[in-house]
C-alpha cells in the first residue's frame, strides 16, 4: 500500500470535488474546515483526511445544509450526517461523490451501500447509464490532471464489474433464440473492459447469445470464429490500442479475413473513428461510444 497516494494539493481537491480552490481557501481561513500541511518551500498540501472532509463537506452544502452550521459540526459529525445523506438519498450527483469518497479511502462498505440504496430507485440499466457512466467519466479527468493512483482506479473498477457480472449472471439462464452470436474481445495489449463488460450485459438482456473473451485478445486467436458456419458478430472496443499508426493495419487485417463471410465487425471508441471514412468491402461499422452504439441497435 506504499504506493497510495495520500496527500493532495488544493488543484487536486478542486478536480476532486469541483469546488474552486478560491472557495476551498474561504473555506478554510473563514471557517477552519480543513487543515493543510506545508511543504519546507511553504506550499499548502493535504491530507486523506482533508479530502474525505470536504466531500463530505460538498454533500451536505448541496443538499442546503449552509456552510456556517457545518462548520459548527465536529468532523464526527460530519462525517455521520454526510454517510446518512449518501445512503438515503443516493441518486445521481450525491451518488456519485459518494463513489468517489469510497474509492479515495478503499472503503468497500460505502460503495456498496450507496449501490444498494440506489437499487432501491433505480434499475441496474439505469445506475449504469445515469451514475457509473459520470462517474467513469469523472475518473478519466482525475487521470488527465495527475490526481489518481492506478490503486484507487483498480479498486472501485473492480467493484463495478462484481456488479456487472452479478447482472450478467441473473440473465445467463434466460433463453434466446438468436440466430447472431455476438463475439465480445479487446484488441491485444487493450485493457479497459468495463464498457464492453457493460455491453456484453446489454446484448444478453435482448435476447442475444454472446462469447465473452475479454481484454487483450490477439487476432490470430479469432480463428476459430472466422470459419464457423454461423453468422458471427464481432465486437470490440478501443480506448488506447491499437496504437495510432497500427488502426488502419488493424481494420486491414480483420477485414481481409471477413471478406467473403456473413460475419460483421463492430468497433466502438475514438481509436474506431480514426478509420470511418475508409470504404470497407466487408461488414465494419466503426461508433464513437458505446452509448451512440446502443441507441441505435
Amino acid at each position: 500500500m506504499n504506493n497510495i497516494k495520500s496527500t493532495f494539493t488544493i488543484k487536486d481537491l478542486e478536480n476532486i470535488s469541483g469546488i474552486k480552490a478560491h472557495t476551498i481557501r474561504i473555506w478554510e481561513k473563514r471557517y477552519n474546515l480543513l487543515s493543510p500541511e506545508r511543504t519546507d518551500t511553504n506550499i499548502r498540501y493535504y491530507s486523506s483526511e482533508n479530502l474525505q472532509k470536504l466531500l463530505n463537506v460538498v454533500l451536505l452544502n448541496q443538499n442546503n445544509i449552509k456552510i456556517s452550521k457545518i462548520a459548527e459540526m465536529s468532523d464526527n459529525t460530519i462525517v455521520l450526517k454526510a454517510r446518512e445523506l449518501a445512503f438515503k438519498m443516493a441518486v445521481n450527483d450525491e451518488a456519485i461523490n459518494s463513489f468517489k469518497m469510497a474509492m479515495f479511502q478503499f472503503d468497500k462498505t460505502l460503495f456498496n451501500n450507496t449501490y444498494n440504496s440506489l437499487l432501491k430507485r433505480k434499475t441496474f440499466r439505469e445506475i449504469f447509464k445515469d451514475v457509473f457512466v459520470p462517474f467513469l467519466n469523472h475518473i478519466g479527468l482525475l487521470w488527465q490532471t495527475d490526481t489518481l493512483l492506478p490503486a484507487h482506479e483498480h479498486f472501485i473498477s473492480n467493484l463495478i464489474v462484481q456488479k456487472i457480472q452479478i447482472n450478467i449472471e441473473k440473465l445467463e439462464y434466460s433463453n434466446n433464440n438468436s440466430e447472431v452470436t455476438y463475439v465480445l474481445f479487446l484488441p491485444e495489449n487493450e485493457v479497459h473492459e468495463l464498457g464492453l463488460m457493460y455491453l456484453n450485459y446489454e446484448l444478453i438482456l435482448r435476447g442475444y447469445n454472446t462469447i465473452y473473451l475479454g481484454q487483450s485478445l490477439p487476432l490470430d486467436n479469432l480463428d476459430y470464429f472466422f470459419k464457423s458456419k454461423t453468422k458471427i458478430c464481432f465486437v470490440t472496443s478501443m480506448t488506447v490500442q491499437p496504437y495510432d499508426d497500427k488502426v488502419q493495419e488493424y481494420f486491414s487485417e480483420i477485414e481481409r479475413v471477413l471478406m467473403n463471410t456473413e460475419h460483421e465487425l463492430i468497433a466502438i471508441g475514438n481509436k474506431a473513428m480514426a478509420v470511418d471514412n475508409v470504404g470497407f468491402k466487408a461488414k465494419i461499422s466503426v461508433h464513437p461510444s458505446l452509448k451512440e452504439f446502443l441507441n441505435k441497435y
